[in-house]
């Protein structure tokens, strides 16, 4: 990775996948251009549901190599319903690079806007900003990563494995202690809360254990404890009073979704997926083939996971520009927001994707004019 030019792996995938990539790279170059002193090179790459109709293959030849020598990859959606592999799952090649890269932390930031649904009466409600962050190697998912991994697989039962591993739960939880450092350095909590199962499950008391040992390194940073079913509890009863959440994988899927639920909807659910090495960013929403090229679908969760990109790419390289630009999304879209000038018809607005992206990139143009 250079200092100052990125290049960047773009899978727009299926569906909607299409829309909200055109969408997020249009934001992203507008900030670039704003703020200057880095480049970014888009390399498309051909993966899903879609391609494998075609030809037969999930991932075009040599795509995961260039995946693996580009600065971040950046994802839409990936998955139709109707095109599925012989075993009945859908096509999920992202999975594989999530195992190929070992993008252990999926981050998932959950932050309530002004003029955004919020579905809690409390007006507690619109101070909701959090991260879930979500082990995303292994965990339930370890055997759904990749084929034929069942222990047991057969007409009378079919086994799945839940993964815990102390080399993988050790950085999880190590990332997720500095990410509430950073977000105590800018104002917020500095709180990282365990959710876990354990008080029934060996593998969660593991994962536990391994967040106690890890603590000590990090004695700035309050912690909290949680089982998971209270934890969904909480979620409802007061999701204000937390800040960053680490968890098992399925655990993370679930909840993740449910406190999208929270402000508005998937279309707002940004997420990043972080390893040592790389970092895969994509709305956590599906394809919706139900309304792909209607002009209809809500951008902000992709356009948002680039804004996460670039902190990424400001993160490895030293460099303080992409993160400029990434700041300089996130305040186009809090603005866009608190004017109510963005009004997406996922939540019975009147602006399509398009119109939502060419308001951001207006908001982004002006501010820079002023």
């Amino acid at each position: 990775m250079s200092s100052n030019s990125f290049q960047i792996a773009v899978i727009k995938g299926d569906g909607i996948g299409v829309d909200v990539t055109e969408a997020t790279l249009a934001i992203v170059d507008a900030a670039r251009e704003r703020v200057g002193g880095f480049s970014l090179d888009y390399q498309e790459l051909l993966a899903g549901a879609g391609y494998f109709s075609e030809t037969g293959k999930d991932i075009a030849p040599g795509a995961e190599d260039m995946a693996d020598k580009a600065d971040a990859i950046f994802l839409g959606a990936i998955g139709l319903p109707a095109v599925r592999h012989d075993d009945g799952t859908e096509i999920s090649p992202h999975l594989r690079l999530r195992e190929m890269f070992q993008l252990y932390a999926g981050v998932r930031p959950v932050k309530a806007y002004p003029n955004a649904p919020q579905r809690l009466a409390d007006p507690r409600a619109a101070d909701i900003d959090m991260v879930i962050l979500r082990e995303s190697t292994e965990g339930l998912f370890y055997t759904a990563a990749t084929h034929n991994r069942n222990p047991v697989a057969n007409d009378d039962e079919v086994q799945d494995v839940l993964r815990i591993t102390r080399a993988t739960t050790e950085k999880l939880h190590d990332f997720g202690f500095k990410l509430a450092q950073k977000r105590k350095a800018r104002g917020g909590k500095g709180q990282l809360t365990c959710v876990d199962k354990a008080n029934v499950f060996r593998s969660m008391a593991f994962f536990r254990e391994i967040f106690d040992e890890r603590r000590a390194n990090f004695t700035d940073v309050e912690i909290g404890y949680n089982y998971v079913d209270a934890q969904a509890l909480d979620l409802i009863r007061r999701p204000w009073d937390f800040d960053v959440l680490v968890m098992e994988n399925m655990f993370g899927d679930i909840l993740s979704d449910l406190a999208g639920g929270l402000v508005g909807g998937m279309g707002m659910a940004a997420c990043a997926e972080i390893g040592d090495a790389h970092g895969l960013f994509q709305p956590a929403h599906g394809s919706a083939p139900d309304i792909m090229g209607q002009d209809k679908a809500n951008p902000l969760a992709a356009i948002l996971s680039g804004a996460l990109m670039l902190g990424y790419l400001a993160d490895k390289s030293g460099t303080e520009a992409p993160a400029n630009a990434a700041q300089v999304i996130e305040d186009a879209v809090q603005q866009g927001f608190t004017e109510n000038r963005i009004r997406p018809m996922e939540f019975g607005g009147d602006m399509g994707t398009q119109a939502v992206t060419k308001e951001i990139v207006g908001l982004i143009n002006a501010n820079k004019a002023q």
